[in-house]
């Protein structure tokens, strides 16, 4: 083939290309006047809007936000002057905020900024100047039961049950009303057992872009070694706290059952190796492995009978509690109470550390009654407790029926050993 062939049926190729390109290729769309991160939008009244939307930089105030949306900081502060419910010094970072001006204007129209999930401020101008209004979303309520078996905490139990349905922090929140619950009565790290289970009814809100919040606990059973305690909030008149067991005993006792409220025992109560002595000793007490600067809490109303420095268990508080009970608190990197002081029932008392004979950071607490050292257990768990009086027992036991009926009527998807959450309908007293 001669070269002049050649270059004949390459350039008929390129013109056939070009041609191609221009029948079938979309036109570009035309050039748009509106600067760059605004957008236009159409209300349904046709009118035509410029929006800008931005959010709140870390430590950058809402005045220079509102100059990039093309806002002057005159007209900027003469805005968000009408907005007297708004605190500018606290602004919070990553806040939506939006600017629209109506396309036939040529001020800025309307600002409206994101304070919550479900709250936000509309600061509008009209012919009179600027005015700001709250507008609150609605949120819808609903009764959830969540049930799960444990295998290794509390936290992770909830976690595999309600993964699907819940997001992590409604989650977080759902465990720790149900362990303030029960922390008269069970310690959470030290009573579960692999197998044990719990059922939960509580009130959830949903609100705007599937926000979720867990409200209020109505009921729970939680099942330890086969042993059944329950959970049912009743409001008496006369007896403490806001939940009681199916027998009307509130499950508010005089005594927490733990010092910590987040824990992780590290040695039980009874014969051990002395971990620096390397010899067997009877550990008169428990130990709660925790970070430093946990806080440390009286596990009931009493007088400090001791607190300083003694020995082997550093820095160390002892309490007397009604009855001939004595709580003993060791190892602590501070305490803030002293001899004579009056302490009420979850008060701070001090900080774990690991003062005196301790190999890490850890409370070491003990229950002495009457001179005796006792499992606390045990003793904590036997402490008596108020039960619903007479001229409301009608009342309890008519709600006990309901509640508990309701929690355990309602189905779930799978088998006993893993979870699900079910709507159970209104159950809210």
């Amino acid at each position: 083939m001669s070269l002049r062939r050649a270059r004949a049926i390459m350039y008929s190729v390129v013109a056939l290309l070009a041609v191609a390109a221009v029948l079938f290729t979309r036109p570009l769309p035309p050039r748009s006047n509106t600067p760059a991160g605004e957008i236009l939008t159409k209300d349904p009244t046709a009118r035509l809007w410029r929006e800008r939307y931005d959010t709140v930089g870390q430590g950058e105030s809402l005045i220079s936000v509102l100059a990039r949306g093309g806002v002057s900081e005159m007209i900027a502060r003469e805005a968000i002057k009408t907005a007297t419910m708004l605190d500018p010094r606290r602004i919070r970072a990553g806040m939506p905020v939006l600017v629209r001006t109506d396309t036939t204007d040529t001020l800025k129209t309307e600002i409206i900024l994101r304070l919550a999930v479900d709250r936000f401020l509309h600061i509008k101008r009209d012919s009179t100047g600027w005015a700001a209004a709250e507008e609150r979303l609605p949120w819808r309520t609903d009764t959830v039961v969540v049930e799960a078996v444990i295998k290794t905490n509390l936290y992770d139990a909830m976690d595999e049950a309600a993964r699907d349905v819940l997001p992590r922090d409604a989650r977080y929140e759902l465990t720790n009303s149900l362990a303030d619950i029960f922390e008269y009565r069970v310690d959470m790290s030290r009573d579960l057992q692999i197998g044990d289970r719990f059922r939960v009814m509580a009130v959830r809100r949903v609100g705007p872009q599937g926000a979720v919040r867990m409200d209020s606990i109505i009921a729970a059973t939680m099942k330890l070694s086969g042993t059944m305690t329950e959970a049912i909030r009743f409001r008496s008149m006369k007896a403490p706290g806001d939940f009681f067991d199916a027998s009307g005993r509130s499950l508010r006792t005089g005594f927490l059952h733990a010092p910590l409220e987040f824990r992780r025992i590290s040695s039980g109560y009874g014969m051990r190796r002395h971990p620096i002595l390397g010899t067997m000793r009877n550990h008169k007490g428990v130990d709660y492995a925790a970070a430093p600067g946990t806080t440390v809490r009286a596990i009931g109303d009493g007088v400090v009978i001791k607190a300083g420095w003694s020995n082997g268990y550093g820095n160390m508080v002892e309490i007397r509690h009604p009855n001939g009970f004595v709580s003993r608190y060791g190892h602590m990197r501070r305490y803030i109470v002293y001899a004579g002081n009056r302490v009420t029932i979850s008060q701070k008392i001090g900080e774990v550390g690991s003062t005196g004979m301790s190999t890490g950071p850890h409370l070491h607490f003990e229950v002495l009654v009457h001179g005796d050292s006792r499992n606390p257990s045990v003793t904590l768990r036997s402490a008596g407790t108020e039960p619903v009086p007479s001229n409301e027992r009608v009342a309890f036991a008519d709600r006990r029926t309901r509640l508990l009926t309701l929690l355990e009527s309602t189905p779930v998807l799978a088998s006993a050993e893993s979870s699900s959450v079910r709507q159970a309908g209104a159950a809210r007293q």
